[in-house]
């Protein structure tokens, strides 16, 4: 099986699944706060290493052998879709202020991106691709600038209650 076939359900869930909720979150999911210093590069790196992601995989083959590491990799990359389904409906529906605190948001700050990297390492079992695995490990790191400027944006905006949110809520995991 070709490795594009792996991003179908991603996408679907990622865009089909959260226009559908609301149109909304897909503009607010989609929205970049603006980023300074190290960001910006970051914030490049983290673009051209999605589009490597994605392209590379059209390149690659799933070897469905049922071996550990299939196995490995389909656990891995299912709880990665799973997680970005239920990230996706809690982020549609955020509280009236806007800010994003229920549901999986009360254990992580950004369980969508946590839902990214375990799909995307999943990816990265599933085609047994060191390259691809690579990649997913700098989309990792420059993602956590990105989250990094998500989060002085989200001080900005939402003050106190997002510091205290911070106080309570992991970045991750």
């Amino acid at each position: 099986m070709n490795g594009f076939f792996l991003l179908i359900p991603f996408f679907l869930i990622r865009f089909g699944l959260l226009s559908h909720l609301s149109r909304g979150a897909v503009k607010r999911a989609a929205y970049f706060p603006p980023v300074v210093g190290n960001e910006k590069t970051a914030y490049w790196i983290y673009q051209i290493s999605n589009i490597a992601l994605m392209v590379y995989l059209c390149f690659l083959t799933v070897n469905m052998d049922f071996s550990w590491l299939f196995a490995a990799g389909a656990v891995v990359y299912i709880s990665g879709l799973f997680f970005c389904a239920v990230s996706m409906i809690n982020y549609a529906a955020p509280s009236a202020s806007g800010l994003n605190s229920s549901g999986l948001y009360r254990y992580s700050r950004n369980p969508m991106y946590a839902s990214y990297f375990l799909c995307f390492s999943g990816c990265a079992l599933l085609t047994r691709s060191l390259p691809l695995g690579g990649i997913v490990l700098v989309f990792i790191f420059s993602t956590h600038w990105i989250i990094l400027s998500e989060e002085r944006w989200c001080l900005e905006k939402f003050g106190e209650s997002y510091e205290q949110y911070m106080k309570k809520v992991r970045r991750y995991l």
